[in-house]
């Protein structure tokens, strides 16, 4: 999928997620550490409030144009191969913990949840914009009967209760924002973003 993403969400990035990415991207400061990064579509966004960057990607063929892109964009950021299940960082290593449209990719969403919450210090915050399952109940059924056609096509669940996901692993969320993720299919819509602390 990696050759195919920028073009695949150029449509929704242009209708509106690259304003959330840069307002979300906004809030992040100290040690900042990015997981799934993907093509690097985050990167342009951080600005100099940031004292470290470290981004993470499990998937080699996405890592290589990361790299690319960090080189052009944020050239001191550590770029490293890894999955979001098992970070290879010490205890309450970050201030600030980004995700961006990945927790619906992840192999084992709470276990990742947790290394997040691990590796941030206490009081560090997740800044999250992910595509969840829906609050209407028809609009869930519909998302749980097309989740099989999502995963073979983009590699994600969208019928994922991140949410709760994200407060079960011990997060507080401080600040949340419902929206819908432009120019997607009906059941790949639901969107939601904010800030949790750990």
């Amino acid at each position: 999928m990696a050759p195919a993403y920028d073009r695949m969400m150029r449509g929704s990035e242009d209708a509106g997620v690259r304003d959330l990415r840069q307002g979300l991207v906004a809030d992040a400061s100290g040690r900042v550490l990015e997981i799934g990064a993907g093509t690097g579509l985050n990167l342009p966004h951080y600005n100099g409030s940031i004292e470290s960057l470290v981004l993470t990607e499990p998937q080699a063929p996405m890592l290589r144009r990361l790299q690319r892109k960090a080189h052009e964009h944020a050239p001191n950021a550590q770029v490293l191969r890894a999955p979001a299940e098992d970070l290879p960082f010490e205890d309450d290593s970050f201030d600030t913990l980004v995700t961006t449209l990945v927790l619906c990719g992840v192999d084992d969403q709470p276990r990742a949840l947790r290394e997040a919450r691990r590796v941030l210090r206490p009081g560090g915050s997740l800044l999250f914009l992910e595509h969840v399952r829906a609050d209407d109940p028809g609009v869930a059924r519909f998302q749980d009967r097309m989740n099989w056609l999502n995963r073979v096509v983009v590699g994600c669940d969208c019928n994922r209760p991140t949410l709760s996901t994200i407060e079960a692993a011990g997060f507080t969320v401080s600040q949340l924002e419902h929206s819908e993720l432009p120019k997607a299919p009906k059941f790949a819509r639901p969107l939601i973003f904010g800030t949790a602390n750990s």
